[in-house]
């Protein structure tokens, strides 16, 4: 038995592989330890940034594998084994799972969208894909709001994303829009002061802005007076109903007619 030959073998393999093997060691330590700090570091900025919880875990998932895997090839590629064939095949897989996925990676990407840049939030009134509600829950693929008819409606975030939302929370109030609508026989003058009476004795609706009462049109049958007061988001809906009632109630105290259709019957005698 040659032992000589086999040391001489076995010599050249740790001389051939063995700085391969170091250096794969030294890459796996440096590269484990740089994914630390990086994803250490992007958790931070999402902190500091008040990202949602959920997408904060989920993004540094993400980003954790991914890293990962390019250490993984570059791991591969120092040991001297052909990485090529290998990209190819997940550059394969994630083609054909993103096809397979393509509505759900939309809805995903419009959640993570929503999270990030923040067009609303839980408790906001918004109108969007043709839905008013409050929103309930923001969750990676749908969005659920909440209805004035206590009607849960989930709205995917794709569509949500891409579409026109209006946040009618944003500045804290909202401005509630009523016509009035008068005799033309009715006094003017006295006709805004009895609506701006209503307005300023409600005690929810706000002193600034301040409420204001215009002549808006000239219609057929009546003059339409613009009754524009303020609410809170909360009180809405009861200064819309209240100033309403108080509307009608306070023009029949002072005598103010409201019109409604008249029918005007014409009998012609044979």
């Amino acid at each position: 038995m040659d032992l000589s030959r086999y040391a001489e073998i076995a010599q050249n393999f740790i001389v051939e592989y063995g700085i391969k093997v170091i250096g794969a060691i030294v890459i796996w330590i440096v590269g484990s330890w740089i994914i630390k700090k990086i994803t250490k570091g992007i958790g931070k900025v999402m902190s500091k940034n008040n990202y949602d919880v959920s997408l904060q875990k989920f993004l540094l998932n993400l980003i954790g594998w991914g890293l990962k895997i390019l250490l993984f090839l570059a791991i591969l590629s120092q040991l001297g084994i052909e990485t090529t064939s290998f990209a190819a095949i997940l550059a394969a897989a994630g083609l054909a799972i993103g096809m397979a996925l393509q509505g759900s990676l939309g809805n995903f990407a419009g959640g993570v969208l929503i999270m990030i840049f923040k067009p609303f939030k839980i408790g906001d009134l918004i109108e969007a894909q043709g839905e008013l509600g409050v929103v309930k829950e923001i969750e990676i693929f749908t969005t659920k709001i909440l209805s004035p008819t206590n009607k849960e409606i989930i709205i995917p975030n794709g569509a949500l994303s891409n579409g026109n939302i209006t946040n009618y929370s944003t500045e804290g109030m909202l401005r509630v829009d009523l016509t009035i609508g008068v005799s033309y026989d009715s006094d003017i003058k006295q006709t805004k002061e009895v609506l701006m009476n209503v307005l300023t004795s409600n005690p929810k609706v706000l002193k600034d802005p301040a409420p204001s009462v215009s002549v808006a049109e000239l219609a057929d049958s009546s003059v339409n007076f613009a009754v524009r007061p303020y609410a809170t988001i909360a009180d809405y809906w009861d200064v819309y109903f209240g100033v309403t009632e108080g509307c009608k109630l306070a023009l029949d105290k002072a005598g103010i007619e409201i019109p409604y259709p008249h029918q005007v019957e014409i009998h012609k005698e044979g």
